[in-house]
């Protein structure tokens, strides 16, 4: 890859940050075999019940529409409800910083828990993106929201008109590469979300995103303008900025992912574990508090007003128009398609188990990062899962708010997962998916 490091070094990026640098077992019986460890995690979640050990957490938040159970539980005061009204709530330019102030740690002046791309957690724990790859154990407490994220591609791809069909650009990106010009795509951190689902996209079409393109880190709020000087030819994020670029005539929106993958697993909230091990109670009531919220946020009746909230320059910090169109299900791509009015295809904060971090899903990230060699495969992964993902914590948590049975998931898999090309995910053989796919490092 020394010739893709020497194509990049010839251009000046704008940045603000910079990029951060088996199979083991399926995950059948997570549900019911946990380690020793997974006992002890569940007894402390039981123990003194009766009032939380502090009334203080730091928690960061990246100033997008994902963050808005968070906002909502703050500005609603439902985290004083729960007995810990001195959450903190800061604000991270991006997720590698949020990384390096979860490594930091309150106490010298970093975070106790962050809202995080799923996968970083895992990373984390594992020491793969950490500061001198210092393994970091954290915790998995809740899914913040699924779906509502897309992928753009600059106007110079208009006659493309490229949608869920990546392959359609594949003829210029073979074009570009045999003359030394690599196409540029771009994420906001290397094995999360956008990251993954961009490569999936991409290889889908019959793209190496390893060889073929150049793939790059950039924060979502320098995407639009990379996009504007030619810097890079399209990015996977969420909102607003797929919005922004449509109001710019710069680009348009190649999918939304819902249509990639329906209620496919986003952001979370992750904690350090030593401060949930100090502090189960307050972890748990932290946790009812985002619930109550997500119930808020997911109610119709309640997104535009949302969507104002999140605007506000202490969280999003952008117009409303920017926000409440996708948020309400209303879909403008920005090319020839028709404008979708009432789509489906929203991002969720309740609604279908969209709290619960469901363990299967955790698991098809950590095959994705090893599919793309950016995790080891001789990694057991459900032990790893078992260790991370503290869904007992959601549970208690319901328990506690008297949620009906009905929203309360029956296992910690939701199943086999279907993705637009008509591959198929099964949890309980990860290897069979893995062989499956044609494209990839692993």
């Amino acid at each position: 890859m020394e010739h893709l490091v020497s194509q990049i070094s010839r251009r000046k990026f704008i940045l603000t940050a910079g990029a951060t640098a088996m199979l083991g077992l399926g995950l059948k019986g997570c549900s019911t075999a946990q380690n020793q460890s997974s006992t002890i995690q569940m007894a402390n979640v039981n123990a003194g019940s009766s009032g939380n050990e502090t009334t203080k957490a730091r928690i960061g938040f990246i100033g997008q529409t994902d963050a808005a159970p968070l906002v909502i539980a703050k500005v609603k005061e439902l985290f004083a409800k729960h007995g810990v009204p001195d959450v903190e709530l800061v604000k991270q330019p991006s997720w590698g910083v949020t990384r390096d102030n979860l490594q930091i740690g309150s106490a010298g002046g970093g975070l106790d828990g962050a809202m995080v791309l799923s996968p970083m957690p895992y990373h984390i724990s594992m020491g793969t993106i950490t500061v001198n790859n210092k393994k970091l154990p954290m915790y998995l407490v809740a899914r913040l929201n699924t779906g509502g994220q897309g992928i753009s591609v600059s106007n110079r791809y208009q006659d493309a008109n490229v949608a869920l069909d990546a392959s359609k650009i594949k003829e210029r990106v073979d074009r570009e590469r045999a003359a030394g010009n690599y196409l540029r795509f771009a994420h906001t951190f290397k094995g999360g979300n956008s990251d993954l689902i961009l490569r999936y996209w991409l290889a889908a079409g019959g793209i190496d995103p390893n060889k073929d393109v150049i793939s790059l880190v950039v924060p979502g709020s320098q995407l639009v303008p990379n996009i504007k000087v030619n810097n890079i030819d399209g990015f996977c994020v969420g909102d607003p900025w797929h919005v922004r670029l449509i109001d710019q005539k710069l680009g348009y929106t190649a999918l939304v992912t819902n249509e990639f993958w329906q209620d496919h697993p986003e952001k979370a909230l992750s904690f350090r574990s030593d401060w949930v091990d100090r502090y189960p109670n307050a972890t748990k009531s932290i946790a009812k508090a985002l619930m109550e919220a997500q119930q808020w946020c997911d109610k119709p009746e309640n997104r535009i007003q949302m969507a104002t909230i999140i605007s506000d320059s202490e969280w999003a910090k952008v117009p409303v128009k920017d926000v409440k169109d996708r948020l309400t299900g209303r879909i403008y791509y920005g090319n020839n398609r028709p404008v979708v009015e009432n789509s489906p295809n929203i991002m969720r904060y309740w609604d279908n188990f969209a709290s619960y971090p469901f363990k299967s899903h955790d698991l098809w990230f950590l095959t994705e990062n090893m599919r793309w060699g950016q995790i080891s495969t001789t990694i057991d992964m459900k032990q790893v899962i078992d260790r991370v993902n503290r869904e007992d914590i959601w549970r208690a948590a319901a328990k506690e708010l008297n949620l009906p049975a009905a929203q309360i998931p029956a296992d910690t898999s939701r199943g086999v997962e279907k993705f637009f090309d008509g591959v198929k995910f099964d949890p309980n053989n990860p290897t069979a998916y893995l062989n499956s796919l044609q494209i990839k490092q692993a």
